[in-house]
């Protein structure tokens, strides 16, 4: 039986940044009584969540003796919030799908008692090569996941959708405007826009767009090779300081600004708006769209749909700075701590079914998120898939092109949600309100260092 937890801190601090079963399993699990495995995802949409209930409903019928439910919720903030609920009530599910932006807190999670909320994923499956006879590939996961989610040498969680941020070339508006290639620094961004706002029938909105979201300021870090925290990122040791304002920083928001101030970038009002972004692109409205790449297959499917050539190529980065790596995104996959050892069996099995070659690589074709084993990608390539698709190769290639280091890995970060929200709320104010950078950046470091004091104080 699950532990009876009690609300904690960690959840407490950010409920609002961020998703049981009692299933009387016990020890034994038979066709006769099944044991329910919980899953709640942060995907409500028809493909990513009928995805994982098609393999829920495979594993199901392999291993009749559980019954995995799957659950969605609108968004990582939704499972978060209801994943605090239910460990406050005792009864979460077994396994929870939390963004990476989480993983703080996630690991700082503690009962009543002290005890860890979350298993380690690595401590649990022990060193065994099969669970209930699938076999483990959690050691075959990708390095730019299995560095971002590695702590202490542990995998606490298993990767699941990982991604990061490419752009997206409308090639028919490019190569009217005498450009072959999508441009690949700042400056080659600032000339290609000039060209096409330039032509006389210039795209309707602007050059480039992208959402308003903290995660490309914190790609942007990663690509100058400055961390966002010290102690090594929160790698070393717990981060205590954060670093919005630093030269780094200053220097993209700054560009950012001027890219919006010459006409170039298209702020469409609204923070995080991934929907009006995107639909500007498809629309033909942008001619270039900075994006996440779990959506290269619909945005390369919709570009055919209207007969559009649309290339994905990396995140364009600073020239005059030497080029450390973009950063992951998405989300992983944890497990409650406390449960049986059918309960645990069941949950461990299924991770690693959900993530074998074949599930991960339709995975990667339905969505564009990496294929996150190895094996996965291996077996693509071998079908020809990266032939008739380059455009998903791309985000795995800029993943590998990523140095080893801190700030290309990614924070951890206490707070590291509301802290992406004060990077937002800084960067809105300057591209409307047209602030000072440095003096707005400057308010927002004092801000954001006092939410993350505040979660130490509670957590360290």
């Amino acid at each position: 039986m699950k532990r009876i937890f009690g609300l904690l801190t960690a959840f407490a601090l950010i409920a609002s940044a961020c998703g049981g079963s009692d299933d009387g399993g016990g020890d034994a699990a038979t066709a006769d009584n099944p044991v329910t495995i919980d899953m709640w995802i942060a995907f409500s949409d028809d493909a990513r969540k009928g995805f994982t209930e098609e393999k829920a409903a495979e594993f199901n019928t392999a291993h009749p003796e559980y019954n995995v439910v799957v659950q969605s919720f609108d968004s990582y903030n939704t499972v978060f919030e209801q994943a605090a609920l239910a460990i406050d009530d005792g009864n979460p599910p077994e396994l929870i799908h939390f963004f990476e932006a989480a993983t703080q807190q996630a690991l700082d999670a503690k009962d009543k008692d002290g005890n860890a909320i979350f298993a380690s994923v690595t401590e649990a499956i022990d060193g065994r090569d099969e669970i209930l006879g699938e076999p483990v590939v959690i050691d075959d996961v990708v390095s730019a996941a299995t560095k971002y989610y590695t702590i202490d040498n542990q995998l606490y969680s298993m990767p699941w959708n990982t991604s990061t941020t490419t752009m997206f070339s409308n090639m028919g508006i490019l190569e009217a405007a005498g450009i072959s290639d999508p441009p690949d620094t700042w400056a080659e961004v600032e000339a290609a826009c000039d060209a096409i706002m330039a032509l006389p029938d210039a795209p309707s909105e602007g050059c480039i767009t992208w959402p308003n979201h903290g995660w490309f300021f914190e790609q942007a870090l990663g690509q100058a090779g400055a961390d966002l925290a010290n102690n090594e990122n929160g790698r070393a040791d717990r981060a205590t300081e954060v670093f919005l304002n630093s030269d780094a920083a200053l220097d993209y928001v700054q560009w950012w600004s001027d890219l919006e101030d010459a006409g170039h970038y298209v702020y469409t009002g609204t923070q995080r708006d991934w929907a009006g972004t995107a639909s500007a692109f498809n629309a033909g409205n942008v001619a270039m769209l900075v994006y996440s790449s779990s959506d290269t297959t619909v945005l390369t499917d919709t570009g055919k749909e209207n007969s559009v050539d649309v290339r994905s190529s990396f995140m364009p980065h600073n020239g005059d700075a030497a080029y450390a790596g973009n950063l992951i995104g998405g989300a992983t996959i944890w497990m409650t701590s406390g449960l049986s050892t059918a309960e645990q069996d069941g949950a461990l099995a299924f991770l690693n079914f959900f993530s074998n070659p074949k599930n991960a690589g339709d995975w990667h074709k339905l969505t564009g998120y990496i294929p996150i084993t190895n094996a996965a990608v291996a077996q693509l390539e071998s079908e020809g898939w990266y032939t008739e698709s380059p455009n998903s190769l791309v985000a795995s290639d800029q993943l590998n092109a990523a140095a080893d280091t801190p700030a290309s890995t990614g924070a951890l970060l206490g707070n590291f949600v509301s802290i992406r929200d004060v990077v937002t709320l800084a960067i809105e104010d300057i591209l409307v309100n047209d602030v000072d950078v440095t003096e707005r950046m400057g308010s927002a470091q004092s801000e954001a260092q006092t939410l993350l004091d505040d979660y130490n104080e509670l957590n360290g």
